[in-house]
């Protein structure tokens, strides 16, 4: 039985992997920021605790925590994210920095709080990035960018944990049928104001809220096939699965830049002059 702890396990993929692996037989130390989502997870048999990926003094208590019991983690799953939507511009810094608190620099932040029970164990870290690091889109690009810092961060990791035997693992997952949408749509909202430059584009900005509900993949593919690839020998570098995972990295890849830019401005509305 492995040592497996997930964060942002509220809801969606994170809740939908800590079941996976639970069921699987695994010891599950599932996290989340919300009070009512701690309680939630405690009742369903999981080791819940409440954790905010941000505060430095939650994690060394988790850690302290972890240390207490026995000091082993197996496998750490940086999974605790939300989207930002909304014009560059119209969000700034402040939302830049927001994005890339909990997004990338909580990557490093847990598992740097981690680093000792995975080195023990000679674990995985498994960091759940996506198909927006690798095709830009507009009114996205916040988002965009931090799973693009994701990918980064994955393969320095990759690098830098190899001579303690832990191994690194990115997901990058397409369309999931999660509450990811909602969110990102009630960021979008937030942003959205007459007094905007992008106000008559409005429409493209919550299209684009929504799109990672196009014919999206169910939540519990992606643990399940999570939970199979920490299992292999070896740990395989990337995981893409859901929706679009394969098409979309490809356009990026193979369309020219221009054309490519072209197709999404014509898809969120921005083709024409205002």
């Amino acid at each position: 039985m492995s040592i497996v702890l997930i964060t942002g396990c509220s809801s969606g993929i994170g809740r939908a992997m800590a079941d996976a692996f639970k069921e699987a037989g695994h010891e599950v130390w599932a996290t989340a920021r919300k009070p009512e989502s701690v309680a939630q997870l405690a009742a369903a048999g999981f080791v819940a605790h409440q954790l905010d990926v941000n505060d430095a003094q939650a994690l060394a208590q988790l850690a302290e925590t972890l240390e207490q019991q026995g000091g082993r983690l197996d496998i750490l799953i940086n999974n605790a994210g939300y989207g930002a939507m909304g014009p560059l511009l119209d969000g700034g810094v402040a939302a830049l920095q927001r994005q890339f608190e909990t997004n990338v620099f909580a990557v490093v932040g847990v598992t740097r709080a981690l680093f000792e029970p995975l080195r023990r164990s000679r674990g995985v870290v498994v960091n759940i990035g996506s198909v927006s690091g690798v095709l830009v889109t507009p009114f996205a690009g916040a988002y965009c960018a931090s799973k693009a810092a994701v990918q980064a961060l994955s393969d320095a990791l990759r690098m830098e944990l190899a001579p303690f035997g832990v191994r690194v693992l990115e997901v990058q997952p397409g369309a999931i049928d999660s509450c990811f949408a909602d969110n990102a749509s009630g960021e979008a909202e937030a942003l959205i104001a007459e007094q905007s430059p992008w106000w008559p584009l409005r429409d493209g900005i919550r299209a684009r809220a929504r799109a990672s509900q196009d014919k999206p993949t169910p939540a519990s593919e992606v643990a399940s096939q999570v939970l199979k690839c920490v299992q292999m020998q070896p740990v395989p570098r990337l995981l893409r699965v859901g929706h679009g995972c394969v098409a979309l990295p490809l356009m990026a890849r193979w369309l020219p830049k221009g054309l490519l830019e072209a197709v999404l401005r014509r898809r969120f509305g921005l083709a024409r002059r205002l």
